[in-house]
């Protein structure tokens, strides 16, 4: 009989309980009712839990060390493992993770691909709340976070790909106790760079208009606190698009979840309770396309909260009078593609959906390139990302979702028809005496300050990028002749100038020396690499104060802050991981606010994104 018990040893060792002291499941091993995994750090836990009063078990991964279960991820939502049926969770033998109900699979992370690592299969719960399945040498193969429920934590991925398909998106629970996929999903529009709440698959709500094809970084949301919540959206070149955020300190526990209601709320913990601080849709006009096509919904105001976009009258005035908008306007007169068509102009507005990038070019060229097409109902040239890259924006279809009194707010300059030139904005003598303004006011600025778009396009992909070179002459007008008030400092390259341009723009002015340790290709370097990256803490000169200031703590703090967050743009968020390599003081710039600009990228290096280490021939940096 010994042999019969040895038999039954091996057997049931084969599924062991895993204990609570470990962050990892291995092949062996298995997690039943009231047993958890704990992440190295124990900031997240992984079992079966059964919301509010639900007899029902989920696998699930949450707030460890929060007393209110939190839960930020669910393996089987939509297949719940039923009371009396004994739930597990395992790495099976052909190295997916699984969740049975009794002896039922009603989950699996379904990987197919063919490993000969099998017997080394593990999954580890790591400390941003991601459960990895690795597959021994082959590494990793499955994460949670590519497989998103209802919750968007730090370093976890919104994102689209417009060639392979493939997205990641929110979708809300049912309601508090159930959560199966609910009605509300939010996700990302490769095309149109926008991100969308959708109930079923129809627009609820919609965020502004990012219409660029180039990855920046913003800071969303400031707090009195003393930290702040950041935005990456990133532009791949395979066609992925996607959304990312960070807070500025890793001591506050924050999440967004798609509430079953339809908001998308952004929430932090504070000492026994979860607080909102920022929560869409809310307003009336918030909630998409509210008024109906070619009007502007109008934010806290009263009634009538819709109106007709100058040119255009209720579809029906009746349904109008009682307040229902949803038809919205038509044209008083139809476009005629002649000397009757001109631009009205909305100022301080969200731009409307359905919006195309143009090709790079001035607002004149981008009005004439809509006022040529007979389909083009409205143009945009705006600053979409509160960066420096300036787009063009054309709209083909109805104007839908638009509205005033928004915090971000652009200019939009629709196309009417009215036979009566006097009474319109801009009619089309207007339209040609403005246009031939513009281009003899650029046309005198380009001989002003001399300056031209220059390619510097090698063919290579990470060393492609548009430049503006100036004249001499400009240069030196814009500094005083590099008068000694206007240095600001010195770096590598030589001193720094400040300088001011037409429209009152400040900027920074680094002037090579000859005695300079640093030469042209180390400049050239910099050039390029400031071009393809957008960040609020990186370069973008803008100005610098010219008086001394007092930099109490709070200001020190935001100022490191800055300069953190830039550098975790560079390393991780950037289109191009980039590592700097002569960060110091004197090259990181202040603007008026006080914001860190980091600069000098002379000797800054491109990294490949999985690329950890690097040789070089000389040493070089602080």
């Amino acid at each position: 009989m010994q042999w019969l018990w040895c038999l039954l040893f091996i057997v049931s060792s084969s599924f062991l309980p895993l204990s609570a002291s470990v962050n990892s499941i291995s092949i062996n091993s298995s997690i039943s009712i009231n047993q958890t995994i704990i992440s190295a750090e124990g900031k997240f836990a992984l079992g079966f839990f059964s919301p509010g009063n639900s007899t029902s078990s989920y696998l699930g991964i949450w707030y460890y060390t929060i007393p209110k279960l939190t839960v930020i991820w669910v393996a089987n939502r939509a297949s719940p493992v039923p009371k009396g049926s004994p739930p597990v969770f395992r790495v099976s033998e052909d190295g997916n993770l699984v969740v049975l109900s009794g002896t039922e699979i009603v989950w699996t992370s379904n990987v197919s691909a063919v490993s000969t690592s099998l017997h080394s299969a593990d999954a580890v719960l790591l400390d941003n709340g991601n459960l990895v399945l690795r597959h021994g040498e082959d590494g990793d193969v499955w994460q949670s976070f590519d497989h998103p429920t209802d919750t968007f934590v730090s370093d976890m991925k919104i994102s689209s790909n417009k060639n392979t398909g493939k997205e990641m998106r929110l979708t809300s629970w049912v309601n508090d106790e159930d959560p199966r996929p609910g009605m509300f999903s939010i996700g990302i529009d490769p095309n149109r760079h926008q991100v969308y709440l959708w109930k079923g698959d129809e627009p609820y709500w919609r965020s502004g208009v990012y219409a660029t094809t180039s990855s920046y970084a913003t800071g969303f949301i400031k707090f009195n606190k003393g930290f702040s919540a950041y935005f990456s959206f990133v532009v791949e070149d395979d066609g992925e698009v996607y959304l990312v955020y960070s807070m500025s300190t890793n001591t506050v526990r924050s999440r967004f979840t798609l509430a079953p209601s339809g908001r998308i709320q952004l929430l932090i913990w504070v000492q026994t309770a979860w607080i909102i601080l920022w929560q869409e849709p809310l307003d009336t006009c918030d909630f998409y396309g509210y008024c109906g096509p070619f009007t502007f919904c109008q934010k806290n105001v009263s009634i009538p909260v819709c109106n007709c976009i100058n040119g255009f009258q209720p579809k029906s005035h009746n349904a109008w009078n009682v307040g229902n908008w949803t038809g919205g306007c038509v044209r008083n007169n139809t476009l005629s593609c002649d000397n009757g068509d001109g631009f009205v102009k909305y100022e301080g507005i969200k731009l409307p959906d359905h919006a195309v990038t143009m090709r790079s070019q001035s607002i004149s060229e981008c009005e004439l390139e809509c006022f040529k097409n007979c389909s083009c109902t409205a143009y945009a040239y705006e600053n979409v990302t509160d960066e420096v890259t300036i787009v063009c924006l054309n709209w083909f279809r109805d104007i839908v979702d638009l509205q005033t009194s928004v915090v971000v707010s652009r200019d939009l300059y629709v196309r009417v028809h009215n036979p009566n030139l006097g009474l319109l904005i801009i009619s089309v003598f207007g339209y040609f005496w403005r246009r031939k303004r513009l281009i003899t006011k650029e046309r005198l600025k380009r001989e002003l300050l001399g300056f031209d778009s220059i390619s510097t396009n090698s063919g290579d992909a990470h060393n492609s990028a548009e430049l503006v070179s100036f004249s001499l002459r400009s240069v030196l007008a814009a500094t005083g002749s590099f008068s000694v008030k206007n240095k600001l400092g010195e770096g590598g390259f030589g001193p720094v100038y400040k300088g001011s341009l037409p429209g009152n723009r400040e900027v920074a002015v680094k002037r090579l020396s000859t005695r300079s340790s640093q030469g042209r290709d180390e400049f050239m370097n910099e050039l390029k690499l400031i071009a393809k990256l957008q960040h609020m803490n990186l370069v973008r000169l803008f100005g610098y104060p010219s008086e001394s200031v007092n930099l109490d703590w709070n200001k020190r703090f935001r100022i490191i802050d800055g300069i953190a967050q830039g550098l975790l743009y560079l390393h991780r968020y950037s289109r191009l991981k980039v590592i700097h390599r002569d960060l110091k003081a004197s090259n990181v710039l202040l603007d008026q606010m006080m914001t860190p600009k980091i600069s000098d990228f002379g000797l800054a290096r491109i990294f490949g994104m999985d690329q950890i280490e690097d040789k070089t021939n000389r040493v070089v940096g602080t």
